[in-house]
């Protein structure tokens, strides 16, 4: 959402408006302005307020939108207005939601608002509501949506198009309409275009493109991605074993994944959630910091610990302290640029143990070739400052063996954790920090105390 409003200025515009009507204590106008927003802007403004603001704000939204606009906000803005709601509030915010949204926030309601959901819902829509719930929430089943239209191959292309007027109104994004036999088979998919364009007399079948791709509801949502980018598609049928037809998935679907991994690989990072609200409250915010800072304090004692190794060193060669921290910068620096290529290729398929070696000799190289100009012009420096050679052949040293240190943690650390199951966008940074702070030091005071003393 960040990166659609940064370039939609007039949308921009409008959020700072509302916002600074909000400030100024304009409750009317903030009111009237509120109702001119699509339901995702309201969410992206929810989320960009402080709490009391929030539930400001959350008061003047449409009763009509209120379920749209929850499918929008982020798993913790979404619990706290829910917890807030009444259930017979939350009933009526449901209503006309989409079988994939309605899916998507039923994980979120309480349990006595889900059974008051299911029993107002006609047999049909629980039936479809219950086929995407069967399916984890990161599957293509999670995802896949089931108004389709389908159509019999034998049925001629003038029959469709009259239908198609006499319905009067298309599913969202729908490019394609699916192909089924008499058991609700899937056979294939003729694109829009090509009804549209073709001989009103010929059949189906003569436009139909039987090898367009089909997803298995058990597919990753991040494979579903993929999948999507690579052959460039508006909306694709999700099959099952059997090879019925269960729904599809369109491509607004794929964005909000694709944003969500995006989030995700950037809030990994720093040990955050990528649903983490940023105006929570200390106390909230605190405990979820609380983990990851605790892990990176126990990595800061190891390397703690190989340097009081190295005490009566540092206590007679002061130098070797002023320089600790460029080996430790660097390798942590070069280190991180090749973990962040690793975890993108990961993301985008593009890695597999396959070309891992390859890639791993090339990572190596680049850390050689780095380490070597860089242990040049450290060196340099270290000369003029301290006028000796051992100590600039020292700082060298340690430098190239660090950044090539760095290029094969870098590799190895996140295919390692990818192949255990755990995110290497979560864990991969703090265990590179670890191993180029050791190495490092280990590597700058053991030749100190070998050249030194």
């Amino acid at each position: 959402m960040s990166q659609a409003t940064a370039k939609n200025p007039a949308k921009q515009t409008r959020l700072a408006r509302l916002r600074a009507a909000l400030g100024q204590g304009a409750l009317r106008s903030a009111q009237r302005q509120l109702s001119s927003l699509h339901p995702s802007e309201i969410a992206q403004l929810l989320e960009s307020l402080p709490p009391a603001q929030r539930d400001v704000v959350w008061e003047f939204v449409d009763p009509d939108i209120e379920g749209e606009v929850l499918v929008e906000l982020s798993d913790a803005v979404r619990d706290d207005l829910i917890s807030e709601m009444e259930p017979a509030e939350l009933v009526a915010a449901t209503e006309g939601l989409q079988v994939d949204d309605l899916a998507d926030l039923v994980a979120d309601l309480p349990e006595n608002v889900t059974q008051q959901l299911l029993r107002s819902m006609d047999h049909a829509d629980r039936e479809r509501l219950n086929r995407v719930l069967a399916w984890p929430e990161d599957s293509a089943g999670g995802l896949m949506n089931t108004d389709t239209i389908s159509l019999r191959a034998d049925v001629s292309v003038e029959v469709v198009l009259r239908y198609l007027r006499m319905r009067g109104e298309l599913p969202k994004r729908t490019d394609s309409l699916f192909i089924v036999d008499t058991r609700n088979k899937y056979l294939g998919a003729a694109p829009l275009t090509n009804l549209l364009t073709a001989d009103p007399d010929a059949s189906v079948a003569s436009v139909m493109d039987a090898d367009v791709p089909r997803i298995a509801p058990g597919m990753p949502a991040h494979d579903v991605t993929q999948l999507f980018r690579s052959r460039d598609l508006v909306s694709a049928a999700v099959v099952d074993n059997e090879g019925q037809l269960l729904g599809r998935i369109t491509v607004d679907d794929v964005v909000d994944v694709i944003s969500e991994e995006a989030a995700h690989e950037v809030m990994s990072m720093a040990g955050l959630s990528d649903e983490e609200d940023i105006f929570a409250g200390v106390l909230v915010s605190t405990k979820r910091r609380l983990v990851w800072l605790g892990i990176n304090l126990l990595t800061a004692f190891l390397a703690s610990l190989v340097v009081k190794q190295f005490e009566g060193t540092i206590a007679r060669v002061a130098a070797l302290a002023t320089l600790m921290p460029i080996v430790a910068s660097m390798g942590g620096i070069a280190g991180t640029q090749t973990v962040t290529l690793i975890v993108r290729g990961l993301a985008l398929g593009q890695i597999q143990w396959a070309n891992a070696r390859w890639l791993l000799f090339k990572e190596i190289a680049v850390g050689a070739a780095n380490g070597l100009i860089w242990a040049l012009v450290v060196g340099a420096v270290t000369v003029s400052w301290f006028g000796t050679y051992r100590i600039a052949f020292i700082i060298a040293a340690a430098m190239l063996v660090n950044l090539l240190a760095a290029a094969i943690v870098g590799v190895v650390v996140p295919l390692t954790l990818r192949r255990l199951r755990i995110d290497p966008a979560l864990a991969a940074g703090v265990i590179l920090t670890t191993f180029t702070d050791c190495i490092g030091f280990a590597t700058l005071l053991g030749l100190g105390t070998l050249f030194l003393l």
